[in-house]
């Protein structure tokens, strides 16, 4: 039995994906998307009846909002799955492009985190298509079940600065996602949960001790 997939896990579906109640998915979605390309599962309310996805599309500004049914799931990828093997990297058709670069270099330093490549990277790793651009950045996730001090991300985050193209960071914690460089910068940082983004100084506390605190 498969595990319930997390936010930023790629999945592909027996069915085609279907808007929320009351709404139109883009015509490009019909048009272009088949059952052999994967979704990103989303933030936002689930259940056993529905999964929360993104459907991407050729270009750049081609993203929707989705659901699918979680039992029409016949495959899963994770993030970190797709960092799991240097090797395989460096037989990717995409080895020379600066974000596979990066992500190669990412692996020789032995992160002591769980963490994986999402995006365009994690994307075309996953599919073999080829969505990254000469600009594209490379999107990393790290997930964090336990409160951590800023401290112990510092010298990782300096060390993002030397990879040959920019890499933006998202830390999962049981509560939801938050951007690194933003956790850094301020005393505060934006919580993307599935019930939507929230102002919170500590990501791993719960909500509604995290408002109790104020």
């Amino acid at each position: 039995m498969m595990d319930f997939p997390r936010a930023h896990d790629l999945v592909w579906s027996r069915q085609r994906p279907v808007a929320a109640k009351g709404q139109v998915l883009p015509a490009w979605v019909s048009a272009g998307w088949q059952t052999h390309l994967p979704l990103v599962v989303r933030r936002d309310l689930s259940d056993e009846q529905r999964l929360p996805v993104g459907v991407r599309g050729i270009s750049r500004s081609q993203r929707a909002a989705a659901w699918i049914s979680p039992a029409d799931i016949r495959r899963i990828v994770t993030p970190e799955s797709l960092v799991a093997d240097s090797n395989i990297l460096l037989r990717s058709a995409f080895v020379s492009q600066q974000p596979l670069q990066a992500l190669i270099t990412l692996i020789e330093m032995r992160l002591p985190w769980i963490w994986g490549v999402t995006g365009s990277c994690g994307y075309a790793l996953a599919t073999d298509i080829p969505v990254m651009h000469a600009d594209s950045d490379l999107d990393l996730l790290i997930r964090c079940d336990t409160p951590q001090p800023r401290e112990a991300f510092s010298d990782f985050y300096h060390q993002l600065s030397r990879l040959p193209c920019r890499a933006d960071v998202q830390v999962n914690t049981p509560q939801g996602g938050f951007s690194l460089s933003e956790w850094l910068r301020d005393t505060r940082v934006m919580l993307k949960t599935d019930a939507g983004p929230f102002r919170v100084d500590n990501p791993w506390l719960p909500l509604a001790e995290e408002q109790k605190n104020r």
